[in-house]
């Protein structure tokens, strides 16, 4: 017997307002737009100054036309991105890797929270920021937005909600506001984001054909068309297609924006291949059996290349990839680090036409045959095997963590490409992503930095998203996405670290886990008014009873506008616990019971900035001196207390 689904009644009237509304919808699309019903609720209405257009052959008056994109809550989206957030940075030490040393960050918790916090201690100082929002397909989760509320109750819900694993919801196409809050998620972190880009920074982000065209037209309000280029960038990520009713999607774009001054602010790329490096072939059909001319070895003597050897045949099986000869020089072939036997690029016979172009490269271990090309412009398609999200996206991600669970992550080469375009020239940039997913932004990152020696640094934001309690990632041991993140940057940094690297790269491959989360400070710290008389004795400490000393620590960097990878140091002075920071930018202290004699000594020190706790002082006229005390020793230390 045949099984079908059984529709229920409405058990009201045709709603036949609806009927039209998508029947107007398929003879005039351009007519249809989102609006408010007056319970608030949303839903597909007639733009009817525009159907009188449509029926018109003359013009029809009516508002005014402005080039704009507009959407239901995009006022309230602007002003999202403006409210201001009594909330804090905490340290997570047990999470992080090389803590105390490392200049990388990942910031646990709602992105526009963190952007927030973040914002005054990278003002202009991002080089890069790189982000692969989760796009709107209707199956993807989106930041939830409540726009319906007002500033002050906004400020109330932000510091009271401590756990941001709630904020991402579903957004299916069958809902009202299917593009608006997508929209209105974007545009308010978007928003925040670009004051993050120093003046030579650049913008990337990565989209498919669901909201491409929208993603362009908000970046292009928020950056502007006269001071920003905005180029697009075509990417072959799936060859296989992507089956559709009518194509078969085989690309995603990149939305590249950077400044339109004349001058050059993306790296040149190589003309034929924008992989072509390592002279040593990779990705699908490079193994030696693939091209048995193809394998052979470079002759290398005094770092340069003297000869080229013959190809040998199949039974000769070199021990290594570098083999040391009688006479000192060294043979050079296309063997891994883990041995397996790959093939070069070019045959034997043809090599010697490029040689001129290749040359050896000295890593710590090994040489590496490097094809300079002639470079040129980017292009605007980027076609090549290692840009397939699944062999180097999916699959190397199951390789650092078995059963991680990603759907489509980004190839690692993608987002390596594009890290580079914007920062190559500049080691020692800051890159961002505060969409960070599986961390591929990180992995790249590192991998860049141990290739050509820099040391660069990242900072990645993710929200603890659930898992599902009945997943493989979730009987591994991960509760959210930020723990897979956390955990690919570890053993990606540990599978760098141990093999071949740039003699320059300082081998950071730590970060600081920083988790957004209410303030140190309790709430009469921020409503004095509102504290009964009979809680005076109990406020006159203002901190949390849970939070440490380097809790305080890190809601003063934040406050203060201070980078949160400065190196701290720890230090006993009168039996007091005192933070200094790198090259003495802040000195801080959170015990009680400071004496004169402690304060003198730490004024010797003469930091530029100084903080203690408001109650920390054995009397009142210590805290009175302070400022006297300081002139007296160090007079160009700015002094605060929380």
């Amino acid at each position: 017997m045949n099984e079908e689904k059984i529709n229920k009644l409405k058990l009201h009237s045709p709603e036949w307002a609806d009927k039209n509304i998508s029947k107007l919808a398929k003879i005039f699309p351009n007519c249809v737009t989102e609006t408010f019903r007056e319970d608030g609720s949303l839903n597909l209405s007639i733009d009817f100054d525009i159907l009188r257009q449509e029926l018109s052959k003359d013009i029809v008056d009516g508002p005014q036309e402005r080039y704009s994109l507009n959407w239901p809550g995009k006022r309230e989206s602007l002003l999202s991105a403006n409210t201001p957030l009594n909330k804090t940075l905490r340290p997570i030490r047990n999470e992080s890797v090389n803590f105390d040393t490392t200049k990388n960050l990942f910031i646990e918790g709602d992105n526009l929270e963190a952007l927030k916090l973040l914002q005054e201690s990278y003002l202009g100082k991002v080089k890069m920021i790189y982000i692969d929002p989760p796009y709107n397909t209707g199956r993807n989760l989106i930041y939830k937005n409540d726009y319906s509320i007002s500033q002050e109750k906004f400020l109330e819900k932000s510091n009271q909600k401590s756990d941001s694993g709630d904020r991402l919801v579903a957004n299916p196409e069958t809902y009202g506001r299917f593009h608006s809050d997508w929209l209105s998620m974007m545009y308010a972190r978007l928003k925040v984001a670009k004051n993050f880009l120093s003046k030579e920074g650049v913008l990337v982000c990565a989209i498919d054909e669901n909201e491409f065209a929208s993603l362009s037209l908000i970046i292009k309000e928020i950056f502007g068309e006269g001071g920003y280029e905005h180029s697009y960038v075509s990417v072959v990520h799936n060859p296989r297609g992507q089956q559709g009713n009518n194509f078969s999607y085989v690309n995603e774009y990149l939305i590249f924006v950077y400044p339109s001054d004349g001058k050059k602010y993306l790296a040149d790329f190589k003309k034929e291949e924008i992989d072509s490096r390592n002279l040593r072939d990779s990705g699908t059909e490079s193994d030696r059996t693939d091209a048995r001319n193809c394998f052979y070895p470079f002759i290398v003597k005094d770092n340069k290349i003297i000869d080229i050897g013959e190809v040998p045949d199949s039974t000769f099986h070199p021990n290594s990839a570098n083999v040391l000869l009688d006479d000192g020089s060294i043979e050079v072939w296309p063997i891994t680090d883990s041995g397996d036997e790959k093939k070069w690029r070019y045959a034997r016979h043809s090599v010697e036409n490029i040689l001129s172009k290749l040359e050896a490269k000295k890593t710590n271990k090994s040489f590496q045959i490097i094809f300079n090309k002639d470079e040129g412009t980017m292009r605007s398609v980027w076609q090549n095997p290692r840009y397939d999200s699944s062999e180097y996206g999916t699959k190397l991600l199951d390789d650092l963590i078995e059963g991680a669970g990603f759907t489509y992550p980004k190839s690692l080469w993608a987002v390596y490409d594009s890290i580079m375009a914007g920062v190559k020239d500049d080691p020692n940039a800051i890159i961002m992503d505060f969409f960070a997913g599986s961390a591929t932004t990180a992995h790249a990152v590192l991998e860049l930095n141990s290739n050509d020696g820099g040391n660069r640094s990242f900072i990645m934001v993710q929200v603890p998203e659930k898992i599902d309690e009945k997943s493989k990632p979730y009987s591994l041991g991960f509760k959210n996405i930020a723990d897979i993140s956390k955990e690919r940057i570890r053993r990606a940094g540990k599978k760098i670290k141990d093999k071949d690297s740039h003699n320059n790269w300082k081998s950071d491959i730590g970060f600081r886990v920083l988790k957004v989360d209410s303030s140190c400070m309790k709430n009469v710290f921020y409503s004095p008014s509102d504290i009964d008389q009979a809680d005076l004795l109990s406020s006159v400490d203002n901190i949390k009873t849970d939070r440490t000393s380097e809790d305080l620590l890190y809601q003063v960097l934040v406050d203060w506008g201070l980078e949160l990878s400065l190196s701290i140091k720890t230090e006993k002075i009168d039996d007091k616990l005192v933070y200094f920071l790198e090259d003495k930018i802040l000195i801080a202290c959170f015990d009680k019971n400071l004496n004169e004699e402690f304060i003198r000594k730490l004024a010797s020190h003469k930091s530029s900035r100084v903080v203690f706790q408001d109650n920390s002082f054995s009397s009142d006229d210590i805290k009175a001196n302070i400022a006297q005390i300081f002139r007296q020793i160090s007079p160009e230390t700015e002094i605060k207390f929380i």
